[in-house]
């Protein structure tokens, strides 16, 4: 008999997609709503080093910043961990974000490369079998050579 958390569609490979998901849909700048639709709202904390945002409210004022500054972004996912337990996934991603931006008034836009190290807990979703994210932790974010900085 299949555990509870695969049950509700907790395991390795929904981790893994929801993974790959939330990057393609942070490249092509998803709509809002939609983007809010990867993360849990009670008790979500997502922390960057530009600050800590907390729920839908800290979200929403996360994404509208960055999908504002960042464009032609590419997110390409180099390792995933993932380890199931119950209820939660605690999950070490390794990804490979390349993207530009434009800081006012430069006449050219600057090219950003970065390997990040992440920690996200990731919960059974309550209305279905997709995960959702809980906490989102950027630990370590390396410049690539020849990037622009943040």
């Amino acid at each position: 008999m299949p555990e509870a958390s695969a049950l509700r569609g907790l395991t390795e490979e929904t981790v893994r997609a929801l993974a790959e998901r939330w990057y393609a849909a942070l490249d092509r700048h998803d709509d809002l709503d939609e983007m809010k639709t990867f993360v849990v709202d009670d008790g979500l904390v997502m922390r960057f080093p530009e600050g800590t945002f907390r729920g839908h409210v800290g979200f929403a004022k996360w994404y509208v910043a960055v999908s504002h500054r960042f464009f032609d972004e590419e997110h390409k996912v180099t390792g995933t961990r993932v380890v199931v337990d119950g209820s939660e996934a605690r999950v070490h991603v390794r990804v490979n974000w390349q993207a530009r931006m434009w800081n006012p008034p430069s006449a050219r836009s600057e090219w950003l490369g970065f390997d990040a190290r992440q920690t996200w807990t990731v919960v059974a979703g309550h209305s279905g079998p997709t995960p959702l994210i809980k906490t989102y932790i950027c630990n370590a974010l390396e410049p690539m050579p020849g990037s622009a900085a943040l």
